[in-house]
This record gives structure tokens, sequence and C-alpha cells, in this order.
């Protein structure tokens, strides 16, 4: 494959190809995309540090809040009032500074029992 025919190719994706693309290469080759930065007189690359530890924040309960308490009560081990406590003052950090499959995997559960959730 030549060099044109990769750029063509780069050139028909849409972003979030380019952001998957992007992160294969990164993989694959143990390298990190890091944007250019003019700094004084000169340039330098900038370090893209990739964020490790999610905080998972409950947004809104939605229409089954007794389900959504069940969940936080079983991610969070809390007891019943906590958890209440927890939902009925959304938003609040359901879990904090945790890795991303483990975020990923509290959104699911909390947003399977109906409550509106976001990943930081």
């Amino acid at each position: 494959m030549s060099k044109e025919q990769i750029l063509e190719a780069i050139k028909g994706m849409n972003v979030l190809e380019l952001n998957d693309l992007v992160k294969a290469i990164e993989e694959e080759f143990g390298v990190t995309a890091a944007a250019p930065v003019a700094m004084g007189g000169g340039a330098a690359a900038a370090v893209v540090e990739e964020q490790t530890e999610f905080d998972v924040i409950l947004n809104n309960a939605g229409a089954s809040k007794i389900n959504v308490i069940k969940v936080v009560r079983e991610i969070t081990g809390l007891g019943l009032k906590e958890a209440k406590d927890l939902v009925d003052g959304a938003p609040k950090a359901v879990k904090e500074k945790v890795s991303k499959e483990d975020a990923d995997a509290v959104k699911a559960k909390l947003e399977e029992a109906g409550a509106s959730v976001e990943v930081k």
C-alpha cells in the first residue's frame, strides 16, 4: 500500500474512526501522539498524559430510584440510608479514582437501572 493510498483511506474516516486509529497505532508501536506547542521562540512537543483514574458521577436517578439505590448499594457497599442519601444528593460521585474498565462497568450497571451517569 502506497503512502497516497493510506492518506486517501484516512481522509475518508470520520472523527471516531480516526480516534480509534490513533489509539491502535499508539498501542501497536508503543508511542504517544503529542501536539506541537509553540513556546517562547521555538517549538516543543507537549506531553499528552493519558488519564488513568476516572470518577463515576451519578447525575440523576431517573424514574426507577429504588433500582438505582440497590445498584449503588451493590457497587459501593454502603448501607441503605447512605445509598439513598447519595442518590438523593445527585449529582454525586459514586466511585472515584477507578480504572477505565471499572468506571465503564459501574456506568453500565447504573444506566441499566435507569440512572443518568457520567464518567470524568
